[in-house]
């Protein structure tokens, strides 16, 4: 007798082989070219709070008002492209009451601030070209970088133009989907300078001045989804202010608001998003590579013995037939 191979068992050898190459593959190679910021976003988040407003019609802070804060990003796709790398967003953010909303030019608004933001697509990190600005720094704006970790990061303050330290504190659920929860302060910094009346700084006697413009925060709280770094609802108080040229005290005070959060509709936006781009990560990194392996394996192992078993069939035992000679006279 002898063993022969049949094609079903070279199949399930093949195929199963086959899978358990594919696994790795998938979380080691795929999975981590799948991680990347996209090009193509356009998405707007909007904030909502309370607040002292400077009124420039009344010239004076108004206290209790109501603030909008709504800030749209537009990937810029060609360039993006060009790049090679990077993912390249137009951020502008527009600072409302309701006096000016709506606004048919953003440019009405109490605030406008319009900035371009270039990141690598996989590390999160600035890259410094295709027109950014302003110069930005850290490990994180707008987003976190993939698989978020329990440690403090640096976040661009584009109202500051610096970094913050946000630390890590606990994991939050933002509409009954559990992220990670990071804290920070901004102590008062000056900004810039703003040519004001003299009256605003307490300095009637002149008519303009060059005022410092000091920026401060209450407290910024993100609430970031670990595997895409996505942020799922965002809290900031900013405190801007108006001081007279060396002076220790505020003089005059533009905008402050202890909490200007996500409104419902930005946080169920966010929390969709974050379900459905953290899902895909999840299949191809965790669930496609473990099912390919323990399928792979199986196959693998059943080919395998079937192969070794293989198919018994009966040697030629079969003998050319003799004929004895015949006999002639």
């Amino acid at each position: 007798m002898r063993r022969t191979a049949s094609p079903l068992s070279l199949i399930l050898l093949g195929l199963g082989t086959f899978l358990l190459v594919l696994a790795p593959l998938l979380a080691w190679y795929v999975e981590p070219r799948a991680a990347v910021n996209p090009i193509d976003i356009d998405q707007t988040a909007v904030y909502k709070g309370t607040g002292s407003v400077f009124d420039v019609e009344q010239v004076e802070t108004v206290p209790d008002q109501a603030i909008t804060i709504t800030q749209r990003v537009r990937g810029d796709v060609a360039e993006s492209e060009r790049s090679g790398r990077a993912a390249v967003w137009d951020v502008t953010t527009t600072v409302d009451t309701d006096k000016s909303l709506p606004a048919a030019d953003p440019h009405d608004a109490l605030d406008f601030v319009p900035h371009r933001w270039v990141s690598d697509r996989r590390t999160n990190r600035p890259v410094h070209c295709c027109g950014e600005t302003p110069y930005i720094e850290g490990e994180a704006y707008l987003k976190f970088p993939f698989d978020v970790q329990k440690r403090d990061y640096q976040w661009w303050d584009n109202t500051g133009g610096r970094t913050v330290t946000l630390r890590y504190r606990d994991e939050k659920k933002i509409k009954g989907y559990e992220g990670y929860r990071f804290t920070g302060t901004v102590p008062a910094i000056k900004t810039g300078t703003r040519l004001v009346p003299g009256a605003i700084i307490d300095q009637p006697e002149r008519s303009q001045v060059f005022a410092e413009e000091w920026y401060a925060n209450h407290g910024i709280e993100l609430v970031v989804d670990q595997a895409t770094g996505r942020v799922l609802y965002a809290q900031t108080g900013p405190r801007r202010t108006l001081r007279a040229p060396g002076g220790d005290e505020d003089a005059a005070v533009l905008l402050d608001s202890p909490k200007i959060a996500f409104t419902d509709e930005t946080q169920e936006f966010a929390v969709e998003r974050a379900k459905e781009d953290s899902g895909q990560l999840r299949l191809v990194g965790r669930t496609l590579p473990v099912g390919a392996a323990v399928a792979g394996f199986v196959l693998a192992a059943v080919g395998g013995v079937l192969v070794i078993r293989g198919r018994k069939s009966p040697e030629n035992t079969e003998k050319s037939e003799q004929y004895p000679p015949t006999l002639t006279m």
